[in-house]
């Protein structure tokens, strides 16, 4: 199933989720840093789903879309309100386009893969990021992740559905430690579990917690 949106209703969860890996990366760059890195020498980067803007902070020719005017307000311009899976861009109007971690909000994320391809130029390419359905073993007795419409098991085989050729990098590593069981509390609230239970799991494990963070970053070619 889809995983609910709630960008405007609940801005906080997103947010308390973001500052706790900002904080507690123990391992390894940044998601965002390293697909800067990959893609500074694009000159046009669609960011769909950019929130408030992690992506634009390290690559400034970054364009933001998101369906949250909550998330979006914050984002520096050029931004812009839309749907994944009705870009409002010309075709082929960009060199890249990146879909982190929000490919799971939708019921049908063919859909949202086919617009970005269509708005990329010849020679551009498409990266997405998602857990793994087996992401933060170490939690397993107190939660697991829901499955959804897109994770790291399955994104490939959907991405290969669209782009003529798909590279895969893969994350198993231990990347994430939590000091207390009030950041175990923080880190499952973020993944949508009520806070009165995260309350109670965060009591049923013994921190410091080092996570094993498991996902995927796909990424699709256009031909020449």
């Amino acid at each position: 199933m889809s995983t609910p949106r709630d960008y405007d209703s609940n801005p906080a969860r997103f947010r308390l989720g973001a500052g706790l890996t900002t904080r507690h990366l123990t391992g390894g760059t940044s998601l965002y840093a390293h697909l800067a890195a990959r893609l500074r020498h694009v000159p046009r980067v669609l960011d769909i789903g950019c929130a408030d803007g992690a992506l634009r902070a390290e690559l400034p020719q970054v364009v933001g879309l998101d369906a949250s005017f909550t998330m979006l307000r914050d984002h520096p311009a050029p931004r812009l309100m839309g749907e994944a899976t009705a870009l409002p861009f010309a075709s082929g109007s960009f060199g890249a386009a990146v879909a982190v971690n929000m490919l799971y909000h939708l019921p049908d994320p063919l859909s949202a893969l086919r617009e970005a391809r269509r708005v990329l130029a010849r020679g551009g390419v498409f990266v997405s990021a998602t857990p793994s359905r087996a992401d933060s073993p170490e939690l397993a007795e107190v939660w697991r992740p829901a499955l959804t419409t897109f994770d790291a098991e399955e994104a490939p085989e959907l991405v290969a559905a669209v782009f003529e050729r798909v590279e895969v990098e893969r994350w198993d590593a231990p990347l994430i430690t939590l000091p207390d069981a009030a950041t175990v509390r923080d880190y499952l609230v973020a993944r949508f579990v009520p806070p009165e239970r995260a309350e109670s799991a965060s009591r049923e494990v013994s921190p410091p917690i080092t996570l094993t963070k498991r996902g995927a970053m796909v990424w699709g070619f256009v031909a020449v």
